[in-house]
């Protein structure tokens, strides 16, 4: 899987705000009807009604699952209808999920019980996992595990690999692209990016004395350069493998703004918070090599695996398309932050997926408070 980086906008708190909850702000944002008409093939008018739709869906999230109760099963959006639909267990739940507007749909595992045996699978698994695996995730829909193996390259190894995490509860196994994830960093090249030595990644989100990014851009105690090659600043934390995330603290000269790149395409896009867009929603990245694009959240808390034992954990994974240079750059849904770049397979002329590590996580991982508008 690649892994890309650019440049990062100062990152701010994790939890989603009430605030940004109860506001009627659309997630539809001046600038973005155009990527996405060229990215999901829409019209303007299309495009706009898709996002709105969106929006009023993942505002919902919180009194859902709130409804819900210990009887939550994971929640979902559903283009066909345009509804939030969410997971319950009980049909007192269900009854409390459709008072909020939400959808309900029975399903056999309480997201809390196939959490943990996503948390038993990963610590089974350990380093030592085939090539062929990318990764896996949690599948509220079917209470499994679903564990992702490349086309044409199941073996006996995979095979003894699947059995073993079978022990700790019911697995599904998927059939993906042939390509392994990678991560997504590249040489330095021209561009508005950041530096570490030779490496070039890009900016993820702003916070409040420097910007988050991704975590195999550069170690603690690197000292980064700007777009112009100046002195920026320092990474003050990261953790790569097992997460993929990181802060650096500017100098003094550089500030930092509630803004992501359009590089363009479109208007620069301000960020006004970070609440978190559920699977099936629409999400756009912006990095320094392949600038902005967009596509579908596809899944949440993933294992991939990038091979030679680094595993990312928690991963949100997306079809959105990225290119070495584009790590740590910034996924934003609307003008709420989601997430950092961390690596994917494909690119941006043949497409590929894209996951990220969600900036909610960095933000209480490191204490830092996000930048907002």
């Amino acid at each position: 899987m690649k892994i890309f980086v650019t440049t990062a906008l100062v990152a701010t708190v994790l939890a989603v705000p009430t605030q940004a909850v109860a506001t009627q702000q659309p997630l539809a944002v001046p600038g973005q009807t155009a990527a996405m008409q060229k990215d999901f093939g829409l019209t303007e008018q299309q495009v706009r009604e898709r996002l709105q739709a969106e929006s009023v869906a993942a505002k919902l999230v919180p009194a859902a699952q709130k409804a819900a109760g210990a009887a939550f099963g994971g929640v979902w959006y559903d283009a066909a209808s345009e509804k939030l639909v969410v997971g319950v267990t009980t049909p007192a739940a269900a009854d409390a999920v459709r008072r909020t507007g939400a959808e309900a749909e029975q399903v056999k595992v309480p997201a809390a019980v196939l959490d943990q045996r996503k948390a038993a699978v990963d610590k089974l698994a350990g380093k030592n996992v085939p090539a062929a695996v990318s990764g896996w995730s949690t599948d509220p829909r079917s209470g499994t595990i679903v564990v992702n193996v490349q086309a044409g390259k199941r073996s006996a190894a995979t095979d003894a690999f699947v059995n073993k995490l079978a022990t700790t509860g019911a697995i599904t196994v998927k059939e993906v692209a042939a390509q392994a994830p990678r991560t997504f960093a590249a040489g330095t090249v021209g561009g508005d990016p950041y530096y570490t030595g030779n490496v070039r990644c890009s900016i993820g989100f702003s916070v409040h004395g420097g910007f988050v990014t991704a975590g195999h851009c550069s170690g603690a105690g690197a000292r980064t350069s700007g777009w112009d090659g100046s002195a920026q600043g320092v990474f003050r934390g990261s953790s790569f493998p097992g997460n993929d995330y990181a802060w650096v603290q500017v100098d003094s000269g550089w500030w930092t703004v509630p803004v992501v790149l359009g590089w363009g395409q479109v208007s620069d896009q301000l960020v006004r918070g970070s609440w978190e867009a559920p699977v099936g929603t629409s999400v756009c990245r912006s990095g320094s090599t392949t600038h902005w694009h967009c596509g579908t959240i596809l899944a949440k808390n993933e294992t991939v695996n990038y091979g030679n034992g680094a595993l990312f954990y928690g991963a949100t994974k997306t079809n959105v398309c990225a290119e070495g240079g584009d790590s740590g750059g910034s996924f934003i849904t609307g003008d709420q932050a989601q997430g950092v770049t961390s690596g994917g397979w494909g690119n941006c002329s043949s497409g590929g997926e894209t996951w990220f590590q969600p900036v909610n996580e960095i933000l209480g991982a490191y204490g830092l408070t996000l930048h907002t508008a």
